[in-house]
């Protein structure tokens, strides 16, 4: 099975055995890496590009989070109704940035980012709360360096850019309850992590007999390492839904960044982006209705009319977009990057914030809470905790896939409900109050994510 490719290259289970990590939100660890493999551009941080060998229209990797570089007051430009350009990057994310940063290394300047939102970044959505600056999209930098190994470059854009970071310890400042209050079940840990080690030695061995990959679930029921009660199914979805590559695996460390920085996570592609890029090179507040390509270059139709046409474009929208064919593409993709895009599915990550006028909750980093229910709200994390904001008040849930798309189909007010009761749950003989403040991100009913 294609994890994450729409380059013709391809996720697959070697790829995760290598280290690779598509699900990687934030240390984007291979998105910044690219070759040309038979005139297809794949990312890449070191590469030395000739546009000449390219195909006009090109799928890059898609950068699932990030939002920054504020330009104030900028609105979309009005140029005439037709621009023209070398290179078109369609899409202001990270990997919009840094492919745009690529080609001003290689001395190719005569670009243009178009973006639909009024900054560039994607998911690095940073937004106050409570009187502090939270994170609705990516909030940790996902593995460092370890020795003289590579470094992640986020963490080295992190370091440039003085972006202020703690370290989350998952599972050393857990605290854990279930449907009775405060339970510990920390232990189940341990089987858990065999349970996934076991899973990725079965795939390795699908893989090296050229079998069909089996998705995760299907691994783990075939092997026999299907969780059999509430806890085991808390433990491993927090488990699976955090994993960081270890160096020995192909990563950079296995450490997990929080960012904690007031100017928000987005400083890092901020201020990179401001590095190099010119006010004339970015459009921003311009969504991208239709895409016409053929051998002979590229044009991107507006939602105003307006376009620009370019030798060449670059593409970085999520794959909810297109999965959702929200941007028609002139003529369709070929089949093989259809099938690509149609085998995936677009993972929702929701963050759940409520502030407090008191702490009254775990002096921990972490609460997993285990219901019958899987995914009902099990990883909490605490904001108001010293080294990271404390006497904030302030705590996060967060529900993934399945359970986000069920969230955003509720009101606030409902999902406000729900957490509450879930907390009251937990702590059974604490009076807790009504939250000052409550807030999470739709980001599957957002057309420019899905």
């Amino acid at each position: 099975m294609v994890l994450f490719d729409l380059t013709g290259v391809g996720w697959s289970s070697e790829d995760l055995l290598r280290g690779k990590n598509p699900w990687e939100s934030d240390g984007l660890s291979d998105a910044w890496r690219c070759e040309i493999h038979r005139s297809r551009l794949i990312a890449c941080k070191d590469m030395h590009l000739h546009l000449k060998h390219l195909t006009p229209f090109l799928l890059l990797a898609i950068s699932p989070f990030a939002h920054g570089f504020v330009v104030p007051n900028q609105q979309a430009r009005a140029p005439s109704a037709t621009s023209k350009t070398k290179v078109l990057v369609l899409g202001g994310g990270v990997a919009g940035v840094i492919a745009a940063r690529t080609l001003h290394e290689q001395g190719i300047d005569d670009f243009v980012i178009v973006e639909a939102r009024d900054e560039l970044g994607g998911r690095v959505y940073s937004t106050p709360f409570g009187g502090h600056v939270v994170e609705f999209g990516a909030n940790w930098i996902q593995g460092t360096q370890t020795g003289d190994g590579p470094i992640n470059p986020i963490w080295e854009l992190a370091q440039k850019h003085g972006l202020k970071t703690h370290i989350s310890d998952f599972y050393g400042s857990l605290e854990t309850f279930d449907e009775s209050g405060k339970a510990d079940y920390v232990n189940l840990f341990d089987a858990a992590i065999q349970n996934f080690d076991e899973y990725v030695s079965y795939t390795g061995e699908r893989l090296s007999k050229n079998l069909v990959d089996l998705t995760a679930r299907s691994t783990y029921d075939y092997i026999g390492k299907q969780p059999r009660n509430a806890r085991e199914m808390a433990v491993e979805y927090m488990n699976n839904s955090n994993f960081t590559f270890e160096p020995e695996a192909g990563g950079f460390s296995d450490d997990n960044i929080l960012s904690i920085d007031q100017r928000g996570y987005k400083t890092f592609i901020q201020q990179e982006a401001k590095t190099f890029l010119k006010p004339e090179q970015l459009r921003l507040n311009t969504l991208v209705n239709a895409v016409e390509w053929s051998a002979s270059g590229v044009k991107a139709v507006f939602s105003d009319g307006s376009s620009i046409s370019a030798d060449y474009a670059i593409c970085t929208f999520s794959l909810g977009v297109l999965k959702n064919d929200d941007v028609k593409f002139q003529p369709e993709f070929p089949d093989f990057k259809r099938e690509a895009i149609a085998s995936m599915t677009m993972g929702t990550y929701t963050k759940i914030f409520l502030q407090f006028p008191r702490k009254f909750w775990f002096d921990t980093e972490f609460g997993l809470y285990a219901d019958t229910e899987r995914g009902r709200y099990p990883v909490w994390q605490s904001l108001d905790k010293e080294g990271f904001m404390p006497g904030s008040g302030i705590i996060f849930v967060t529900v993934t896939g399945d359970y986000s798309e069920r969230i955003e189909a509720l009101s606030d007010a409902e999902v406000k409900a729900e957490t509450m009761d879930v907390l009251r749950i937990m702590y059974p003989n604490v009076t807790i109050p009504e939250p000052l403040d409550f807030m999470f991100y739709r980001w599957h009913n957002d057309p420019l994510y899905r």
